[in-house]
């Protein structure tokens, strides 16, 4: 099993920036990636950020240019810095880990508004 907290989100006006954390713990040795997703309200929740234990990112075509996804692997934490932020990236922001057998594990949510 894999442990998710996430830390980080707030309230932040249009074209401010915000970075996210998000520490694991358990069966670390387990995890094949950690990312981030999230879900504004009335929508499915899609990927924004994911980092492969190998160094391979991928982001959310909204996202791309505009965040960094990157890792500190002493300390199991993925952290996603969050730039020029739209009312459009309101929503609840998740950390997700996933293992080598594609399970998936995600933490308790962070809220991002952003207030145009």
């Amino acid at each position: 099993q894999v442990q998710l907290v996430e830390s980080g989100g707030g309230l932040v006006q249009a074209g401010g920036s915000l970075r996210l954390s998000c520490a694991a713990s358990g069966s670390i040795a387990s995890i094949n990636a950690m990312g981030w997703y999230r879900q504004a309200p009335g929508k499915q929740r899609e990927l924004v950020a994911r980092i492969f234990v190998g160094g391979s990112i991928n982001y959310g075509d909204s996202v791309k240019g505009r965040y960094t996804i990157s890792r500190d692997n002493a300390k199991n934490t993925v952290y996603l810095q969050m730039n020029s932020l739209k009312s459009a990236d309101t929503g609840v922001y998740y950390c997700n880990a996933q293992d080598y057998l594609f399970r998936n594990f995600w933490g308790q949510g962070t809220q991002v508004t952003v207030s145009s």
